[in-house]
């Protein structure tokens, strides 16, 4: 019974990642959702500047802080460990959806293309950013980066999988393919206000510092010199040319 409430958790959890991923969709593209980056009215500067930066800090600390393996040790002494994934997953979103819902607009422009065909290449690049950063997921492990295998092996009764490292699709050219796919999404816009430029600048700095200085020094740790010759022939974010 544990075993299947815990994969009805994982599910749950899953449930929320799913949402809060389309929704972020539409609130970066200012479309299709109940509340956009540059919805409302527009207060001050700088009080409306404070909150949206506290608000991408909590996500900010969230993401790094849960992440990473000492706090894991730890947090796996409270929680099942075919839990702790799911419920990064569901803290993550939680923090987004606080994000997306207290986010104070700065609706100052700061570029805006009228031609038809520059607007569709950008919404076409944005598209694909998306798209790009999905994939990406499916590229590792969709199931396991998200908690679900996990709580599913639970149920059955096996183990924990053994870590792999495997380089397929996109990681055959580039190490962060899901975080180029999230940068594109975030910079490629024909409607570029002072609020969504806060966001692009923010998240673009928290993805190099965290990806560069946390995720890849845990990897190097946990995967030795397979992972450190990854990295001298794979670039981090943008392909070569040659």
């Amino acid at each position: 019974m544990a075993a299947f409430v815990g994969l009805l958790y994982g599910l749950v959890c899953y449930a929320a990642f799913l949402g809060t991923f389309l929704y972020a969709i539409g609130f970066i593209a200012g479309a299709w959702v109940p509340k956009g980056i540059d919805s409302g009215p527009a207060g001050p500067l700088l009080p409306a500047l404070v909150v949206d930066v506290a608000l991408l800090s909590v996500f900010a600390l969230q993401h790094s802080v849960m992440a990473r393996p000492a706090f894991k040790a730890w947090w796996t002494r409270v929680v099942p460990a075919s839990a702790e994934r799911s419920t990064f997953v569901l803290a993550s979103s939680l923090a987004l959806a606080l994000l997306f819902w207290r986010w104070e607009p700065l609706p100052a422009p700061v570029w805006t293309l009228a031609h038809p065909a520059a607007r569709g290449v950008l919404w076409g690049l944005c598209a694909l950013g998306w798209l790009i950063a999905l994939l990406s997921t499916f590229m590792i492990s969709h199931t396991q980066l998200f908690g679900v295998s996990q709580s599913w092996r639970r149920l059955r009764g096996e183990g924990p999988a053994e870590a792999a490292f495997r380089t397929r699709g996109l990681y055959r050219y580039l190490r962060h393919p899901l975080m180029l796919g999230f940068l594109v999404a975030f910079w490629a816009t024909p409607d570029m206000t002072v609020g969504h430029l806060v966001f692009a600048l923010a998240c673009t700095g928290y993805i190099v510092i965290a990806t560069l200085a946390f995720e890849e020094r845990d990897l190097e740790r946990s995967l030795g010199e397979a992972y450190r010759d990854y990295q001298r022939s794979v670039p981090a974010f943008f392909p070569r040319l040659q």
